[in-house]
């Protein structure tokens, strides 16, 4: 008899994250107070370019759990929260998924990540805490150049080699978290959208010849020329033979499906996802978009000149863009252009020709003969 083993869950793709956030760094080694202030130094720094967040636990003994949720707006983007929330390992992670930087008082909390503070005075806290020191970024002088624990030297014997900061060092060590950021940018690869019903031009548009090749290939080829590990975007029954395809998962949505079942491929990724119906994107527009990409934000995306709104079918969607897709879905909204009107997106302002989507064998004529020229 075989025994076969029940399988609870898809074997779906996770997006790396550490304790709370995808990228996180806890702070540790002394006071609550001077782990804080450092934390709002370094957001100084950093805000004007990343969504920074801080996690730290209250000392407060009287605080009492509120009979309802409050939120408190103002005008100037202030929200002022005070609601129940139970601490949770997946929806810690679903509240702070958007953040480019978690900092986390890690006398309280653990993070994949460690900025070690060496005070003098906190020996035995550094050493309670020791197994939290598994990926110590740098270390931080308090007062003077301290000596180095012996817990620490018996557990980590290169740590003299680790980077060093004087607390007063506040640009460096502000750079020095900048610079871990921008490692930890998410790779950037190419979803070319070659499922569409074409239902107006009356024929696949991803194999309409404007130079030489089907345009599902050509931009293909485009994508993968600009060092893009480059995807085609189908429905099951097309059946295409290419290396590399991506199943819609999400069914009978359209282009919003096709960026959420790529995303479902793999939520660490960032895609730059082109249509086959904007003939007029060609390399140096593709390679525009891409010097202009701007990870901090929920996607980077081209808009006409004299448009209202972004083109989503030529942008570049961020993983932190997943999660809200999904929100927006959970809402029955499946247009992937109020995602980006709705969102912190980078927009890029081209000449609108360049983004002129063709649509009709008529449309497809015309612009035929303008490529010929």
């Amino acid at each position: 008899m075989i025994n076969k083993k029940h399988v609870k869950h898809a074997a779906l793709a996770r997006r790396e994250t550490g304790q709370l956030a995808p990228f996180e760094i806890s702070i540790l080694g002394t006071k609550c107070a001077i782990i804080k202030e450092l934390v709002k130094q370094i957001s100084k720094r950093l805000n004007r370019k990343f969504k920074v967040a801080y996690a730290d636990a209250s000392h407060d003994e009287k605080t009492t759990v509120p009979f309802f949720d409050e939120y408190t707006f103002h005008d100037a983007g202030d929200l002022k929260n005070h609601s129940v929330y139970e601490r949770n390992p997946y929806t810690d992670k679903m509240k702070f998924s958007s953040y480019d930087l978690v900092m986390i008082n890690g006398n309280h909390f653990p993070g994949s990540r460690q900025i070690l503070i060496l005070d003098e005075e906190k020996e035995a806290s550094v050493r309670k805490r020791i197994d939290q020191l598994d990926h110590i970024a740098f270390l931080i002088d308090l007062n003077h150049r301290s000596d180095i624990f012996d817990c620490l030297k018996s557990k980590y014997p290169d740590i003299n080699n680790i980077s060093r900061y004087s607390i007063h060092d506040l640009d460096q060590i502000s750079d020095h978290v900048q610079t871990l950021m921008v490692e930890h940018t998410a790779p950037l690869r190419g979803l070319v959208l070659a499922g569409g019903q074409s239902v107006r031009m009356g024929k696949d548009k991803g194999l309409l010849d404007y130079f030489g090749k089907s345009q599902r290939i050509y931009s293909l080829e485009m994508l993968e020329k600009l060092n893009l590990t480059t995807y085609l975007s189908v429905r099951k029954e097309q059946q295409i033979n290419q290396i590399r395809i991506i199943e819609d998962t999400f069914l009978g949505l359209g282009p919003f499906g096709a960026i959420c079942s790529a995303f479902q491929h793999d939520p660490n990724t960032a895609w730059l996802v082109l249509a086959t119906d904007l003939p007029y994107a060609d390399e140096e527009l593709i390679r525009k978009l891409i010097n202009n990409r701007d990870p901090s934000k929920v996607a980077t995306a081209l808009k006409g000149k004299k448009k209202q709104f972004p083109e989503p079918l030529i942008t570049i969607w961020e993983p932190r863009a997943y999660p809200i897709l999904l929100e927006f879905l959970a809402q029955g909204i499946s247009c992937p252009r109020k995602v980006l009107i709705n969102s912190d997106v980078k927009i890029v302002d081209v000449n609108d020709e360049l983004i002129l989507n063709v649509n009709t064998p008529e449309e497809f004529n015309i612009v035929k003969k303008d490529l010929l020229k």
